[in-house]
């Protein structure tokens, strides 16, 4: 059972905050499964108005379809080996791209929502020279099997997922990298199984016990998150997401408010390419947004203590996450900690920053275990 989150905020901001999502501010509790007692109406109303402003616009077209031929970016060999394994526990067949020589440390890299292994090309490049490195394509996304249930996304499975992984991979440790939904996984993971990673690296996601709490106290970091409650309804997003030739997907990489900044390294054309190859594929989006369609069955956490040592990387930039819940993830780590806020950076960081990603992510690999916390 979660607490009600409206009973967390001041009494007028309540009764705005309810009315807007659809709930009512009085009940003392509700069940976990929030969704199933949210009106979504309002929060989807308003959700058109943006996207017929942003996307719809009198020229639209409605045409889009399965791209049948992957860009060249995605068999660059520099980036590694195309490599497939199928999980007995799960039956799950898993793609993954690996690169460096096998026996070396493993530094296992987990992808965020809208994004699959190829978000983490530079970091494949910079790290292969002194660990195994391998980039996953999470359940759900890219080449990995895409279950149909909501349920198959529980974070048990997700976590259990990862576990299987780093187990047939032939490692017992490893050094783990994720941003976004895949820093969730990671900090989950390190949660579950401490004595599986060496050090945690997380991007732009906040622990997950520290997001909850944040964003029940703060309306501002729940208007940011509402996309959460639009992806609770069936399909719609889906045709949202690919209308007019996936320009919605486009703009999340690429618009000022969200995507990749001034000062970043913007995606070429046939890095958006890779992505659009990707989530053209039949059932993509829907394995993708299956992550937000069961988070609500899988709080609150009963484990929260992180033991590893963390990196927590930020960029400031970040259109979807206030960066107050990086300082606040002190509070879990019982080892030490080290934040860095990349300055002009947006949420997609590791390719917006990765030359500053890498050189952050090389002084942590390298250093002891200190106590200090640092701020870039």
């Amino acid at each position: 059972m979660l607490h009600h989150p409206l009973r967390l905020l001041p009494p007028g901001v309540a009764l705005r905050m309810g009315g807007l999502l659809g709930l009512d501010p009085l009940p003392g509790r509700v069940p976990v499964d929030l969704p199933s007692r949210c009106s979504v109406v309002a929060l989807a109303v308003a959700l058109l108005k943006l996207w017929w402003n942003i996307i719809l616009r009198p020229s639209t077209t409605f045409q889009w379809g399965i791209r049948e031929t992957p860009p060249a970016c995605l068999n660059d060999t520099s980036l590694g080996t195309h490599c497939y394994v199928r999980i007995k526990e799960s039956g799950l067949r898993f793609h993954y791209v690996a690169a460096g020589e096998r026996g070396k440390p493993l530094m296992l890299f987990l992808h965020g929502f809208p994004e699959f292994w190829f978000s983490w090309r530079h970091q494949l490049r910079e790290f292969k020279s002194e660990f195994r490195v391998v980039a996953v394509d999470m359940r759900g996304y890219g080449e990995s099997d895409l279950p149909s249930s909501t349920e198959s996304y529980s974070f048990d499975y997700l976590v259990t997922d990862i576990k299987d992984i780093v187990e047939y991979l032939g490692y017992n440790r490893c050094y783990l990298v994720g941003h976004d939904w895949g820093g969730t996984i990671a900090w989950l993971f390190a949660i579950h199984y401490p004595e599986m990673v060496t050090k945690l690296i997380v991007l732009n996601c906040p622990h997950p016990t520290v997001f909850t709490d944040y964003a029940l106290r703060h309306p501002s970091q729940l208007l940011k998150s509402s996309y959460f409650f639009f992806f609770q309804l069936p399909r719609f997003p889906e045709l949202m997401l690919s209308i007019n030739d996936f320009k919605a997907l486009k703009c999340l990489f690429t618009s000022r408010s969200t995507g990749i900044g001034r000062k970043g390294r913007w995606l070429t054309a046939e890095d958006m390419e890779a992505y659009l190859y990707a989530f053209s594929q039949p059932g993509a989006l829907t394995g993708a947004l299956n992550y937000y369609r069961n988070v609500f069955s899988s709080l609150p956490l009963g484990q929260n203590d992180v033991r590893s040592p963390v990196l927590l990387l930020w960029g400031e930039r970040d259109a979807f996450l206030e960066q107050e819940m990086a300082e606040a993830c002190r509070l879990y780590i019982r080892n030490h900690f080290r934040l860095n806020i990349i300055s002009g950076a947006s949420h997609w960081l590791q390719q917006d920053q990765p030359d500053i990603v890498n050189t952050l992510m090389w002084t942590f690999l390298k250093e002891g275990d200190g106590r200090k916390t640092y701020r870039n």
